[in-house]
């Protein structure tokens, strides 16, 4: 019987591995799908998530970026980041850099699916492999969430994303947010020669036709190679009765998801993956649901009250002016976003 064994092998599956061998326990990791593995996601690394992956002997290649700027209707409002640089990584490169660093510190990873998860006196089993804790690290649509019967049903209107890469030197060291009557245009620096674009909002989104609504962002994109494929994520909101089951713990987007407004989510997630080895090593997986309210509270506060605000008519188009108007609210607000 081993320590611990993650379900799902990316990002956050990977930095809960690490961490945990890191700390002296013996892990496998179960994923299904080998090799890194793509996904559409916004791919900007905040200072917090970077240096926590440079904590455990990870640096990957990307494009450092200093800051956020809102755009809207002609108003600008931008904040430059006070604890250093955040990095755009395409997640490929990422999830290359923590398979690597997880397989040279004697990570088992293994390919399976779980699909089924037994518990006993002192153990839990699942993907076939027995250990003292389980950490269900597989993503938004988690199997090993339902399986413990955590999920909760979600209604209402729901989000989506989008995402494609562009072959085009960063005309910015900003992330750039560009706020449109029903959805959010998102452009990250990601290499010297790259740029990532994606777009969050409910219904049908359509790349091109978002982008065609930003004339100046249009203009820069014209006859631009597009040097990856387009994926999707959703629908975003999924809601958790709790983060814990007995010997199990859930982590990143399997642990519950608000939405990705505020691009949060690999820095709560590494956090998290801390959180979680801590309390294998403690045995007391019982203080991880307190923990996990801890790390996220910042989070859920703000990306709950800015989803608000963003849904309703009359107060969506007051966002970029309200933060133009108010830069030392706006800058704090950005500050702790990348703590």
């Amino acid at each position: 019987m081993i320590d611990l064994v993650v379900a799902g092998g990316g990002p956050v599956g990977l930095m809960t591995a690490v961490r945990a061998r890191l700390s002296g326990l013996e892990v496998a990791v179960v994923e299904q799908r080998p090799g890194p593995i793509d996904k559409a996601c916004g791919e900007g690394l905040m200072p917090d998530a970077l240096s926590r992956l440079r904590a455990v002997g990870v640096d990957p290649i990307g494009q450092d970026f200093h800051g956020i700027r809102y755009i809207s209707k002609g108003r600008v409002a931008q904040a430059r980041f006070r604890s250093g640089p955040g990095r755009g990584v395409r997640r490929l490169a990422l999830h290359a850099a923590l398979q690597e660093r997880a397989l040279e510190l004697g990570v088992e990873i293994v390919t399976g699916r779980v699909s089924a998860i037994c518990q006993g006196n002192g153990w839990i089993e699942a993907g076939g492999i027995r250990a003292r804790y389980l950490v269900g690290a597989d993503g938004l649509h988690s199997n090993v969430r339902r399986l413990l019967g955590l999920g909760e049903v979600t209604s209402g209107a729901q989000r989506f994303g989008i995402r494609q890469h562009f072959g085009v030197r960063p005309w910015s060291d900003l992330v750039e947010v560009y706020w449109l009557e029903d959805s959010e245009i998102y452009v990250t620096p990601i290499s010297a020669d790259t740029v990532g674009v994606a777009v969050l909002g409910r219904s049908v989104l359509n790349l091109d036709d978002s982008i065609a609504r930003v004339p100046e962002l249009a203009a820069r994109l014209d006859s631009v190679p597009r040097v990856s494929d387009l994926r999707g994520a959703g629908p975003l909101l999924q809601r958790v009765s709790a983060r814990s089951a007995d010997r199990a713990l859930l982590v990143g987007d399997a642990s519950g998801y608000i939405d990705a407004l505020t691009g949060e989510g690999l820095r709560l997630g590494f956090a998290e993956a801390e959180a979680a080895v801590n309390a294998v090593l403690t045995d007391e997986p019982e203080r991880y649901e307190h923990e996990w309210q801890k790390v996220t509270r910042s989070y859920r506060l703000m990306t709950g009250g800015l989803l608000w605000a963003s849904s309703r008519r009359g107060l969506r188009p007051m966002i970029v002016p309200a933060a133009r108007a108010m830069p030392r609210v706006f800058n704090r607000i950005v500050d702790s976003l990348a703590a």
